[in-house]
């Protein structure tokens, strides 16, 4: 079973490229969904042990939670040693239930993946790129963000060359969805070739 790692900076297109993966019928694991459902389960009481005003009605206030990490490594560093190994292990349980369907390739999409030295869980790296303008637009339409917190994001991320530079493969998602859907389908053709 081929692994094949979708990452990209902010705002690069990833769930868009992720999607076109899930319409042609390949398991995607989706990093950020997860934490988003760990956010309202498992994750909680561990959060509110940790940022207590972070926790409303049972559930993690996202808004609340990223101030009081934004700008604080060691707060940042807190907050990833409770989430990440929650989120490593829900990957785990989904790349087994893949491996038992014999599935031939799953996608997982992992936001920081050079970031977080996620390299040896993939065999294959897929990076998401759009020119930078694009990006800044598609970020700064986004509710509640600011070019200071854009930028702040940006700082914690690989830069976007070295990404593509570190790639077996680029989506360039700078242009409509049917270019980037042929891209996909591309590499769909030279992963299924590989596996063969």
């Amino acid at each position: 079973m081929i692994r094949l790692g979708l990452t990209g900076s902010i705002g690069m297109g990833k769930s868009t490229t992720a999607q076109i993966f899930a319409d042609r019928g390949v398991p995607v694991y989706d990093a950020d969904a997860v934490v988003h459902q760990l956010y309202q389960g498992e994750a909680v009481p561990l959060i509110a042990e940790a940022f207590p005003e972070a926790v409303i009605d049972g559930r993690v206030d996202r808004k609340i939670l990223s101030a009081c990490v934004l700008g604080k490594p060691d707060e940042l560093k807190k907050l990833e040693n409770i989430v990440h190994p929650l989120v490593r292990a829900k990957e785990q349980q989904f790349l087994r239930d893949a491996e038992a369907k014999g599935e031939p390739l799953v996608v997982l999409d992992i936001p920081l993946l050079f970031e977080t030295g996620a390299m040896d869980r993939v065999d294959k790296i897929l990076v998401v790129s759009a020119p930078y303008e694009i990006q800044r637009e598609r970020v700064l339409s986004r509710e509640g963000m600011t070019e200071e917190k854009f930028q702040a994001i940006l700082a914690r991320q690989m830069p976007d060359e070295q990404k593509r530079a570190k790639a077996d493969f680029i989506v360039d998602t700078g242009q409509d969805k049917d270019f980037a859907r042929q891209q996909v389908f591309s590499i769909l053709e030279k992963l299924q070739n590989t596996a063969a």
